[in-house]
């Protein structure tokens, strides 16, 4: 399928922005930036929005959705969007009891452990998407030549949710799944797969012009594990939105010994936090994907020329990548200084 007239990617609005030439591996006129959770607690306005509502409500109210996305673009002028969402909307769209628990993250009612568990899952509807479409219109309409970023829970980091019943520190529940139980773990990756992959296409078809898939947890696997029992699931997400032919960028943290696997499940960009250095990562990945990251966001509250120094140094070795997005290792912090953000988008414009 290709994509509808109108769809910025179509018309002209954001094909040639900096954002999809830099994930492309073209030359942009700047380096293009954007922030992983710049849409958030950052942001005075996010939290007077906010005031009231819970996080899967204000996921799935279009308008609130929609300016919440805006809020960060045009306070800090950065070269795209990010759908403001969860990894786990698409379970609650489904029918799954899930609520994220302020202070702990998101909690299942009922943890998903057994093979009638995963039979019994229900199927993510077109129709149940309908809001997500909608605050992907909204939005798109807004920004003009500003791309919007799709956004997706990878599969094993959705799972890991689903097995634990809520965030834990070591995954033990999923890792030991994989192994113990290796048909169980193929069918709830295949449906977490699915589910995150509609996801992602909804929100191209209604107007993104990149997507990213976030795969939190993939750092505590070894690459054997991962290439085996996870890598698949997520190459079967991105099918799903292949395609549309937009670029498909992959992000997961502490996930060092995995990139080159990362890479290989076919994206355009690998997203690289903040513990690898830029050169270090294009060595290992070659001239086949543009890189994004990655400051550090624990020098976000050190004195502005410790930070400044920092992101020039990251730049620089981004220079060695095919292409390269900048972009923070990790989320922005909840407790930073939205200035602070700002100036660093200056900077980088500068440079």
């Amino acid at each position: 399928m290709t994509l509808p007239a109108h769809h910025p990617m179509v018309d002209g609005r954001t094909s040639n922005s900096d954002l999809i030439t830099a994930l492309r591996g073209g030359t942009p006129r700047r380096t293009p930036v954007w922030f992983m959770r710049q849409a958030g607690r950052s942001l005075p306005e996010y939290r007077e929005l906010r005031e009231g509502t819970t996080m899967l409500d204000s996921c799935l109210n279009p308008a609130m959705a929609s300016e919440i996305t805006l809020q960060p673009v045009r306070r800090h002028k950065v070269d795209a969007a990010i759908f403001f969402s969860d990894i786990v909307i698409p379970l609650r769209l489904a029918g799954i009891g899930v609520d994220i628990v302020p202070g702990v993250g998101p909690v299942l009612s009922e943890p998903v452990r057994t093979a009638e568990q995963v039979a019994a899952l229900p199927e993510l509807t077109d129709e149940s998407l309908e809001p997500i479409r909608e605050a992907v219109a909204l939005t798109v309409a807004e920004l003009g030549s500003t791309p919007l970023i799709g956004f997706a829970g990878a599969p094993y980091t959705v799972a890991a949710y689903m097995v634990e019943g809520k965030p834990s520190r070591d995954h033990l529940g999923p890792r030991t799944m994989m192994h113990a139980e290796p048909e169980v773990w193929k069918a709830l990756m295949d449906w977490a797969a699915d589910a995150s992959g509609k996801f992602l296409r909804a929100q191209v078809e209604a107007g993104a012009s990149a997507a990213q898939l976030f795969d939190s947890w993939a750092g505590s696997l070894p690459l054997a594990d991962y290439q085996q029992h996870v890598a698949p699931a997520s190459v079967r997400t991105l099918d799903h939105v292949r395609d549309l032919g937009v670029p498909l960028v992959h992000f997961g943290t502490g996930t060092g010994e995995l990139l080159t696997a990362m890479r290989d499940v076919g994206v355009d960009a690998v997203g690289i936090d903040y513990r690898i250095p830029l050169d270090v990562a294009a060595q290992r990945l070659g001239d086949t994907v543009s890189l994004q990251g990655n400051i550090d966001p624990a020098l976000l509250f050190a004195p502005w020329p410790v930070l400044e120094a920092h992101v020039r140094e990251v730049a620089r070795r981004g220079e060695a990548a095919r292409g390269h997005v900048m972009n923070l290792g990790h989320g922005v912090p909840p407790n930073t200084d939205p200035e602070v953000l700002s100036k660093v988008v200056e900077l980088i414009h500068s440079l």
